[in-house]
């Protein structure tokens, strides 16, 4: 398996807030450091829980 974001070679992957990249824990913890990450989680939360389960995410800053 490869990270959909940094292309390195991983043994787990879960998937971003920001869009529907699968990637690294790397990149993961990267994304939870980031400014605008619990304005994407609160809204994948508030989707899902409107039944929304494809959910694109709110965008990947260009930063991260």
């Amino acid at each position: 398996m490869y990270c959909e974001r940094c292309h390195h070679r991983a043994g787990v992957l879960t998937g971003s807030y920001f869009n529907t990249q699968m990637i690294c824990e790397t990149c993961a913890g990267r994304e939870r450091r980031h400014p605008e990450f619990e304005e994407a989680r609160r809204a994948e939360e508030a989707a899902v829980r409107n039944g929304d389960f494809e959910f694109p995410g709110i965008g990947k800053p260009g930063d991260l």
